[in-house]
């Protein structure tokens, strides 16, 4: 069930979509890994976790972890979850720092009740409306994953879901499964007159009713020039926290130390760590 960060063509279980040669194809779309990095910090955005600690969140549908990648990099924790064995092998050659698990989120989510402090999700759960097999029944395989992610999420926190649903019926189906597992909140929609920028995020609530964010650019009559203004903003706020420059030395250190963290083997700090190499003719 990967998240590509496109809107996906149901030609089959995604399982079988997502092959060995399509992991591969699109995990190095620069265009894709762009739009999934953006969609994934708008959807951790919408979580409201706390800035003073570090939080373990879930990532449905994670595929080649490139949402993970945006996760670890805000300094948070995450184990993903991916029906498709190709894209969880190619999250395992790109050494992401999550934990992966191979899973049908339809047969709902598979960990202790409040481990999660919040869930994100990138072009995945419209798959759960698909029925793939005869004993497939979307509202059913929908409230399994709802009502098991809704006991598996901390009280208090939130799950967002980014999605591409294929009709109004298809959004009243997901979303009415979802309340009635107990969630509640609803749909942003950033940028609802654009075409091409138009984005849902299912936004849910556990245990509190919360208020629910606003979309982006509903307020501006020009899609363009209020998304590009949003992006420069968030840039500069990045900067503002402190953040390390993408690739930089200092961000590469601080990848190695949370790596080191986790127990995992890394190479030892040189002065040659995150120079740049010479390119070879």
């Amino acid at each position: 069930m990967a998240g590509s960060g496109r809107r996906p063509e149901h030609r089959g279980p995604p399982e079988l979509f997502y092959d060995a040669a399509e992991a591969r194809k699109y995990t190095h779309n620069s265009r894709v890994v762009e739009i999934q990095s953006q969609m994934s910090e708008r959807a951790v955005e919408l979580l409201g976790l706390p800035e003073d600690r570090a939080c373990l969140l879930l990532d449905v549908g994670c595929g080649s972890g490139l949402s993970g990648d945006y996760i670890s990099e805000e300094g948070h924790y995450w184990i993903g979850m991916d029906i498709s064995p190709a894209m969880l092998d190619v999250a395992v050659e790109r050494e992401v720092e999550g934990d992966l698990l191979l899973a049908d989120v339809g047969h709902g989510i598979p960990f202790r009740p409040g481990m999660f402090d919040g869930c994100i999700s990138i072009s995945a759960v419209q798959w759960l409306c698909n029925a793939d097999k005869k004993s497939h029944s979307p509202p059913k395989r929908l409230y399994r994953f709802f009502s098991t992610l809704y006991t598996a999420l901390a009280r208090g926190s939130r799950a967002v879901l980014q999605l591409y649903p294929e009709n109004s019926e298809q959004l009243e189906l997901i979303t009415a499964q979802a309340m009635r597992a107990g969630f509640t909140g609803g749909m942003v929609v950033d940028y609802p007159n654009s075409a091409k920028a138009k984005k849902f995020f299912l936004c849910l609530f556990v245990g509190t009713s919360g208020t629910l964010p606003k979309g982006l650019g509903t307020e501006c009559a020009n899609e363009e020039l209020h998304q590009a203004k949003f992006t420069n903003e968030r840039t500069r706020f990045r900067n503002v926290k402190g953040k390390s420059v993408k690739k930089s030395r200092d961000w590469i250190l601080e990848k190695k130390e949370r790596r080191r963290r986790q127990g995992k083997e890394v190479r030892a700090d040189t002065k040659y760590t995150g120079r740049k190499r010479r390119p070879h003719f």
